[in-house]
This record gives C-alpha cells, sequence and structure tokens, in this order.
C-alpha cells in the first residue's frame, strides 16, 4: 500500500482590516435588538477568544510559515486527538458499584452514579458522594463477565424502578385529572368575570366620552364572535345601549377621494375618523345581528335588538337593512318575535317625525311585496299593522292657494313702461342677472336645509302619502281578489269530492282596512271594490258568516264615505244579511259583527222599502226565539228601529193577518223566500213577540212587550234606544249581571207557602240552579280544555285528510304520465322498426 498522499487544507477568506473601538459606532436599534434577545446572544460571553485568535492568526500566517511546517501541526494534533480518545475509552471501561438511586445529572449534560464511600461518619452510617468528587476512593477493574453481570443488574434494577414510578403515577392519576378539571372550571369563570368586566368598562367609557373611545367598539365586536352564548348576548345588548346613546341625529355621508385629498385641520381629521370608524363598526355590528338571527340560541335577542336600532334610529345609516330584517319577521310564528316586529313598525308609522316618512312608504312596500311572494298567506298581524298609518285629508287644499299665488298679475302698464325707458336696458339686464344669481343662491341654501332636516316639503309628502296609499290599497285588492279565486276554487274541488279547504287569514284585517280608509279610495276602483265585495259575500264555500257579513259592512261604509259620488245599488247586499240570519250560529260566528252588520244596514239606513222592513221585522222576531240573549236584544232593539221608522209596518202588531193592499205583491207570508221582497211577510203577524214576552231575561221579556204595545199610531213620539251593538255588548256573557236565581224566587211567591215546615222556594230548585254561584272553577276550566282540544284534533285531522287526498291525486297523475310516456316510447320502437 502506498502512502497517502497529504489532504489540501482549504484556508479562510482574507480577515476584514481591523477597526479601532472608538470608531465603532453602535445605534440605538442594535442596543434595542441585543436587550431584547439576551437570551440567544448569552454564547457570546463563553467564546475562547484567545484560542479563536490563535488559530485565526495561526492559519492566517501560513504563508509565511510553510505548507509543510502546517503540516506537521496537523499531524502532531491528530496524534494528540487520538491520544485522548484512547484515554477516554480506558476511563469508560472502569465501572464502579451503584447505589439503588437514580443517577444525577449535571449542568453539562453527564450521568453521575452515587457510589458508597468507604469512610464512615460521627455517626457510623454510610456517606453517599458523587464518583466524580470523590476521587480518593479506590477502583478496580474488572473482567469482562463481572462487567456483563452488573450490566444485566442494572438493568433489571431500572425496570423495577420504572414499574414502581409507573404504578405510583397510575395511582395519582383520577386525582389529577379532578385537579385539572377543577382548575379549569376555575379559570372558566375568572374568564368569564373579566369579560363581563371588560363590557362594563368598555361600554361606560364610550357613553362619557365616544370621540376618545371610539376604538373600543372594535373590540366589544369581537365579543360577540365569543364561543360561550352569554357572552355573545351581552355583547349584543350592550353594544345595543352604546349605539343608541352615541348615533347622532344625522345620517353619515364618508368623504369623496377628492375631499381625502384636501388638507384639513386636525379637528376635521378627528371627526372624520369618528364618523368612519362608528359606521364600519355599525355596519359590522347589522352583519352580526342579521348572522345570529338564524341561530335559534341568539333568535330572539337579534330580534330584540334590531327592532330598537329600527326604533331608535330610522334615520341613521343602513335603515333599509334593518327594515328589510323586521318585515321579514312580522309574520313569524313565534308570537314573541312576532309582537315585537309588529309592534315596531307601527311605532315606525305612527313617529313619522323622526324619518319625514321614508320608512313609512318603504315599509308599505315590503310588506306588499312580501304578501305577494307568499300568496296572502301570512299572519293577519302582517297587515294588521297598516290600521297605525294616518294620511293628511287636506293635502290638496294649500295646492289651491298655492297655484292662485304663482299666476302673475296682468299690468296694463307694462308693456307700456318697457316701450317708453329704452336707456334703462342695460341695468334691467344687470339687475335681473344679479337677481337670477341671488335666486340660485337661495335655492342651493334652500336645497341644503332640505337635505339637513327631515321635513319633506307639500310636494314630496302628497307624492309619499300617494304612493303608500296606492301600496295599500293594492295590498288590499290582492287578498280580495286572492280570496275570491280560493273560494271558486274551493267549490269546484269540493263539488269533485275532494275536500280542500283554503284559509285566508288576511280577508278579516283587510275589510278592517277598507272599512277605515274607505274614504281615500279613488273613484275609479270603488266599482271593482264593490262587486269583489258581493262576491265574497255571496260565496257559500270557504268564508266563515262573520267575513261574509263584514263583506256587506264594508260595502255600505264605502258607499256612505262617497255618498255624493256613488249610485250602487245595494240591494244584493240585504238579499245577503237576509239569508245569512239562517246560517248564524252563536257559538261558531261572532255576534258582534252581526250587531254591527243591525245598525249599519238597518239602522242607519234612512230609507227603506216596507215590504223589506217588513220581511227583516219578521225574520228577526223569529231569530229571537233561536238564540242567546245577547243576539237576542240586538235583534229586538233593530226591530223596533224599524218599526218606528216604518209606520205601515206596524199592521204585523195586531191580531189579524194583513191583506189587500198592505200585503203587496204577495197575499200570503213565504217564509223560506230568499229574498225579502218576495217574502210577503206584511200578511203575516208577529206572534213572537207574545212568546218572548215570557223569556227568562227581565230585558227580554221587557222590550218584547213594549214593541207588542206600541200603538200604530203614527204620531207617536221616537224615544231614545241603545243601538245593537250596545245592547249585544251589555247583555253578553262577560258582562251579563243578571242573577237568575232570584228571578225564580220571585216567581214562585205562591208556592213558598205550601212548603212544608216552612221552607223557602229556594231549596226546592235543581241543583244545577240553587248552587249556580258554586260552580267549580278548576272541573269548568278541564271541560273547556277538553273540548277544544277534541275541536282541535277534529281540525288536525281534517288537515291531514286533506292533505292525503291531494297527495293521491298527485300520485294519480304522477301514474298516468308515467304510462303515456311508456305508451309513447312504445310507439316510436315501433315506427323505427317499421322503417
Amino acid at each position: 500500500m502506498g502512502r497517502k498522499k497529504p489532504q489540501k487544507i482549504a484556508l479562510p477568506p482574507a480577515l476584514p482590516p481591523e477597526v479601532p473601538d472608538e470608531d465603532i459606532e453602535v445605534s440605538d436599534e442594535d442596543l434595542e435588538f441585543v436587550n431584547e434577545n439576551v437570551d440567544f446572544a448569552g454564547f457570546l460571553s463563553t467564546l475562547d477568544t484567545h484560542t479563536i485568535d490563535k488559530h485565526v492568526n495561526r492559519v492566517a500566517d501560513a504563508k509565511k510559515v510553510g505548507e509543510d511546517a502546517l503540516e506537521a501541526a496537523y499531524e502532531k494534533r491528530l496524534q494528540k486527538n487520538k491520544k485522548k480518545k484512547d484515554t477516554e475509552e480506558e476511563e469508560k471501561r472502569v465501572e464502579v458499584e451503584r447505589v439503588d438511586a437514580l443517577p444525577v445529572k449535571s449542568l453539562d449534560g453527564k450521568l453521575y452514579y452515587r457510589t458508597l464511600s468507604e469512610k464512615k461518619a460521627d455517626g457510623g452510617e454510610l456517606v453517599d458522594g458523587a464518583g466524580d468528587d470523590q476521587k480518593d476512593m479506590g477502583l478496580v477493574r474488572l473482567t469482562k463477565a463481572e462487567k456483563r453481570a452488573k450490566l444485566k443488574k442494572s438493568k433489571k434494577e431500572a425496570k423495577r424502578l420504572d414499574n414502581e414510578a409507573g404504578g405510583e403515577k397510575g395511582d395519582e392519576a383520577p386525582q389529577a385529572a379532578v385537579l385539572a378539571e377543577i382548575q379549569k372550571d376555575l379559570s372558566s369563570e375568572e374568564i368569564f368575570e373579566s369579560k363581563k368586566q371588560k363590557l362594563a368598562e368598555l361600554g361606560l367609557a364610550l357613553q362619557a366620552d365616544p370621540e376618545a373611545n371610539i376604538k373600543s367598539l372594535k373590540e366589544m365586536i369581537q365579543l360577540c364572535k365569543d364561543p360561550n352564548p352569554i357572552i355573545v348576548k351581552l355583547s349584543l345588548l350592550s353594544l345595543l345601549a352604546v349605539y343608541k346613546s352615541i348615533i347622532p341625529g344625522y345620517r353619515i355621508r364618508l368623504p369623496t377621494e377628492k375631499e381625502l385629498e384636501m388638507k384639513v385641520s386636525k379637528d376635521v381629521k378627528k371627526m372624520r375618523f369618528y364618523e368612519s370608524t362608528l359606521l364600519s363598526t355599525y355596519k359590522g355590528y347589522l352583519q352580526r345581528l342579521v348572522t345570529l338571527e338564524q341561530d335559534p340560541k341568539f333568535q330572539h335577542v337579534a330580534v330584540r335588538c334590531i327592532c330598537a336600532l329600527l326604533d331608535a334610529a330610522p334615520h341613521f345609516n343602513f335603515w333599509q337593512s334593518l327594515l328589510s330584517a323586521v318585515v321579514s319577521s312580522i309574520s313569524s310564528t313565534d308570537d314573541v318575535i312576532r309582537k315585537v316586529s309588529c309592534d315596531t313598525i307601527k311605532s315606525l308609522f305612527m313617529n313619522e317625525g323622526k324619518h319625514g316618512g321614508e320608512a313609512t312608504i318603504e315599509a308599505v312596500r315590503m310588506i306588499a311585496d312580501r304578501v305577494k311572494a307568499l300568496n296572502c298567506q301570512m299572519h293577519p298581524d302582517s297587515i294588521e299593522v297598516f290600521m297605525s298609518l294616518s294620511f293628511d285629508e287636506d293635502l290638496v287644499k294649500p295646492d289651491k292657494v298655492d297655484e292662485d299665488k304663482k299666476k302673475p298679475k296682468y299690468n296694463k302698464n307694462n308693456k307700456r313702461k318697457n316701450a317708453e325707458d329704452p336707456t334703462q336696458v342695460l341695468q334691467n339686464d344687470k339687475k335681473r342677472s344679479r337677481k337670477e344669481m341671488v335666486s340660485k343662491m337661495r335655492e342651493e341654501v334652500a336645497a341644503d336645509f332640505k337635505a339637513a332636516a327631515f321635513t319633506p316639503d307639500f310636494a314630496e309628502k302628497k307624492k309619499m302619502q300617494s304612493e303608500t296609499l296606492s301600496a295599500v290599497f293594492e295590498t288590499y285588492f290582492r287578498v280580495l281578489k286572492h280570496t275570491m279565486h280560493s273560494t271558486t276554487t274551493s267549490s269546484e274541488v269540493s263539488g269533485n269530492s275532494i275536500s280542500a279547504h283554503d284559509p285566508h287569514p288576511l280577508l278579516s284585517p283587510c275589510l278592517n282596512g277598507l272599512g277605515k280608509y274607505s274614504h281615500l279610495i279613488d273613484l275609479d276602483y270603488i266599482g271593482d271594490l264593490m262587486n269583489y265585495l258581493k262576491r265574497l259575500a255571496g260565496a257559500t264555500n270557504g268564508l266563515i258568516i262573520s267575513e261574509r257579513l263584514r263583506c256587506c259592512i264594508i260595502a255600505f261604509r264605502v258607499m256612505r264615505s262617497n255618498l255624493d259620488a256613488l249610485n250602487v245599488d245595494l240591494q244584493g247586499f240585504f238579499v245577503q244579511l237576509y239569508n245569512l240570519l239562517l246560517e248564524y250560529r252563536p257559538g261558531r260566528d261572532h255576534g258582534e259583527v252581526l250587531a254591527e252588520a243591525f245598525k249599519i244596514m238597518l239602522c242607519d239606513d234612512r230609507h227603506h222599502d216596507m215590504q223589506k222592513a217588513a220581511a227583516f221585522v219578521k225574520r228577526l222576531a223569529t231569530f229571537s226565539l233561536c238564540f242567546g240573549s245577547a243576539e237576542s236584544m240586538a235583534a229586538l232593539v233593530t226591530v223596533r228601529h224599524l218599526l218606528l221608522k216604518n209606520v205601515k209596518c206596524r199592521n204585523l202588531l195586531e191580531n189579524d193577518a194583513g191583506g189587500g193592499s198592505v200585503s203587496g205583491i204577495v197575499a200570503r207570508y213565504q217564509p223560506d223566500a230568499t229574498d225579502p221582497n218576495l217574502s210577503g211577510a206584511l200578511a203575516s203577524v208577529l206572534w213572537e213577540l207574545n212568546l218572548l214576552s215570557r223569556h227568562y231575561h227581565p230585558t227580554i221579556s221587557s222590550i218584547a212587550s213594549g214593541i207588542a204595545n206600541m200603538s200604530a199610531a203614527p204620531g207617536q213620539a221616537i224615544l231614545r234606544i241603545n243601538s245593537p251593538q250596545q245592547a249585544y255588548r251589555d247583555l253578553s256573557l262577560e258582562k251579563e249581571a243578571f242573577d237568575l236565581q232570584q228571578d225564580v224566587v220571585k216567581s214562585s211567591n205562591k208556592r213558598k207557602k205550601s212548603l212544608p215546615n216552612g221552607a223557602s222556594a229556594s231549596t226546592s230548585l235543581k241543583p244545577d240552579i240553587a248552587m249556580s254561584d258554586s260552580v267549580d272553577e278548576e272541573e269548568l276550566s278541564r271541560k273547556f280544555c277538553e273540548h277544544f282540544r277534541v275541536l282541535e284534533e277534529m281540525k288536525e285531522n281534517e288537515s291531514a285528510r286533506e292533505e292525503l287526498a291531494r297527495t293521491k291525486v298527485a300520485l294519480q297523475a304522477y301514474e298516468e304520465y308515467k304510462q303515456r310516456r311508456k305508451n309513447r316510447s312504445k310507439k316510436q320502437v315501433k315506427t323505427v322498426v317499421a322503417k
């Protein structure tokens, strides 16, 4: 083997020139960096600078020494390192006896095993010490077998110690888990309290000085994203209180790019920063509310915050987003959310001074669009909010005054004066240009004032009112049209032996609104409205009796509101009322609506045909025999009204039946006639009054006796009597002050003497009458609940059957479609084969 060639040593690059310490300049940034990173620069203090300098200098002076001397120095160093390595290996082969204890690890990373000292302390016990520290101990070289045995023994000892340590850890594991859980709970409570404290501090600081602490809004919005739902709710409510307090009374307009490039003062910059921060955080807060509105856990809180913000600041930025969220909640199935939303919309309608009417028209449009989108299937409260609208009926009058003021007055001398002064043309032009400039400036100032103040002028207010009215009546007409179409469809479907009942939840509030705003309806649409009402009043399917009666009432209200401009025949509505009396049921239909129909259609009407009045008198008297005291009282009050106004109808009070000229066209009474003019009621007698005069209720019996004893003299004075509505309310079940037991006792005074042992008549009554005051309310409530629960189950079963019928029809249609498609494919295959 040949001798190895010496390897060439790569010399390091030349050192930079030495610079004196006085010329070195250390910047403040370097000092700051070193001070911040002291832990990472600690190794600099432990560097052996002497060895480094020696090595670098020797390598740097390699050219002067020569390559041979350098190679000899490297070989010498290698030999020295080899000798040192052998010495270390020899030392490693030396073993000492170890005690049953864990090793000790020094700062330099080496392990030292404790040894048993040969010397004894004063007490006679052995003294432990570190093996490296006690160098005077005797160390014995061991053979390979002894080393192997000691190594095996040490492994077994280490394994035993590990098992014991594991067992101790296993015993302590449950206690550690419990302690960790308790520590976690304590820390979570502390965090919760700290967040609550932070919310309170930020809110108070913002309310005290919003301009200085406007950045705190971002921290509060970040807390709205906390995983704890309680913190989220508290953050939402705190932000609501803060925004209600700091929102300005004007709408913020952010500066344009040109305005941002302009130089402004510090106050302007501060105001711009405040407004931009307020607007951006407000937008983020609204977005968070809209997102949380979809979460059932935060739905109530989010909706309350949205409604409160819209009610407090309908003029501020992003009010359209708030209004859209509130309108979408007015038909919610949750009663709390729906009530809060409807109350907010009503407050918006009644307090137009906050927004100048702009939010009112937008809300009406949104509700109209929502009714159209949902096909009129909404909660009645959705359009009942229209009842809170207020319209100014005198908006047209100032318009004429303004037009009269704007008309220029004609002056005969104007032309002559202009012709006589040709020299003043230039001066007039200058004056005209100056006037135009002044007028233009005034218009600009007026426009600025108008933008700053939320008070629209007359023209805008008139325009907004007309648009609001058009949207409201558009919604009402859509509901009427949908109801009429659905009733027609339901009658056709029921004819096909399929029971389909389409509810009309919006019809009742629609009719109420038409009755309230009937005087504001355009005359061009009244004819269509009366046709709709007539068809709905005569609809036998889909509508209850109260709704059909309401249609008749609204028709009469519209007619009376526009009496001077209408010429409408209302005979059809009298026919409907005449027939609806036979279909009325006290427990099912509303008696107040019936009493209102009596008042508006029969009592308040000025002119009645004799045949029609007699027919209603006869039918109302028969009606009073069949129903409760409240309905009977309303009917008898109406009968007295009719008899007082129509003297010839008092012939019905005679014992003999009428006839001849009094009976009119029909000489015989026909109780089953559908038209009151063809019933022949003048040929009958009011024998019902004889039975009603013996009615159990003293008020009904007294008024029936008074009607029966009414004189037929035409000059009888008309006594002041109550309206049917007041009579119904007085005798309704809620306000009835009639004591049946006392009246029965008074009527049985004759039998009191014949009772044995002087027993009173009250003891001989039936138990249910004598004990009428001691009714068990709980038992009665339970029975009512059970009754209504059964009715509800019947309705649910009916709706389920209807849904099942619809599903069967849909499946049948689908099967027919599949069969047709199959036949069509077969025909196509045959034609292809034939070709």
